[in-house]
């Protein structure tokens, strides 16, 4: 018999979410303190009890896709004025040559080995593991919808500028195997690593009740973003600046995912539907 006093799955899901979600260490998330925040928070609220928190946080990741797809267009463009006056991208040679005398048999093998698990075969794999392993432990939807909605904006993100830029990657008489064939800018390994490592970390931060778990979910994102980005440059699959506009498009495009799932944190805890 079904004890009346316990809610059904979906509904343990949205409460453990509320009860557990709500803050990282002593911070609150549903806080908004600044005017811009707490105007998304009413809008968001709003629209909850139109369509759902659920669906709130779709509509809210769906114009986020459409402001970092703008935000690729714009670093695009601030890309080529900057090469135009040979401004950043006057490191990439020198990087470049730097790096290969980095290179030996041991470090090629493991640069490799980073390409193939976090390349176009090995991130998803990683992606539905995170997800299945995060969803069936919270009973909840909500780290499907985070993890597929960051790594679709990553994704749209890098086929925006390699289709806008379309740089020729490093020569192959300076690269090593696995050659790539597309365009060289922006890395897409080392954005798709830092969104889809990020919004994991992110979604198991909520649940880590003590400093040293925070620090050290937060220093495995890292270490994966930056590993991911250096090994990019030591196989001359990238030049510098490919790497540097992977990290600083995938940090801005894991930002707007947390301030999404804020947001319908904060319409949740005001007493919106799911």
């Amino acid at each position: 018999m079904t004890d009346p006093l316990t809610p059904p799955p979906s509904e343990a899901g949205v409460a453990g979410e509320l009860r557990h979600d709500i803050t990282v260490g002593d911070r609150p998330l549903v806080a908004w303190t600044s005017r811009p925040g707490r105007s998304l928070a009413k809008g968001a609220e709003a629209a909850s009890h139109r369509i759902g928190a659920h669906g709130a946080l779709v509509a809210t990741l769906a114009v986020g896709v459409v402001v970092i797809f703008l935000l690729a267009f714009l670093a695009s463009r601030v890309y080529d004025a900057v090469t135009e006056r040979d401004g950043v991208a006057g490191f990439d040679r020198p990087v470049l040559q730097a790096v290969k005398g980095l290179r030996s048999p041991v470090a090629d093998g493991i640069a490799g080995a980073v390409a193939y698990g976090f390349g176009p075969i090995g991130m998803p794999i990683l992606a539905l593991v995170a997800i299945a392993i995060l969803a069936l432990r919270r009973r909840s939807w909500t780290p499907v919808i985070l993890v597929v909605a960051a790594g679709a904006g990553s994704l749209a993100m890098t086929i925006a500028g390699k289709d806008i830029i379309d740089r020729h990657r490093p020569l192959r008489i300076d690269a090593i195997p696995p050659f790539e064939s597309s365009p060289s800018f922006p890395s897409g390994h080392t954005l798709n690593a830092t969104v889809i490592a990020g919004v994991v970390a992110y979604l198991i931060l909520l649940r880590r009740r003590t400093v040293a778990g925070r620090t050290a979910t937060v220093v495995a994102a890292v270490v994966i973003a930056v590993v991911v980005g250096l090994t990019r440059i030591l196989l001359g699959a990238h030049w510098f600046t490919d790497v540097l506009a992977g990290w600083l498009l995938g940090a801005a495009w894991l930002a707007i995912v947390i301030t999404a799932h804020r947001l319908y944190l904060t319409a949740r805890v005001r007493g919106a539907p799911a």
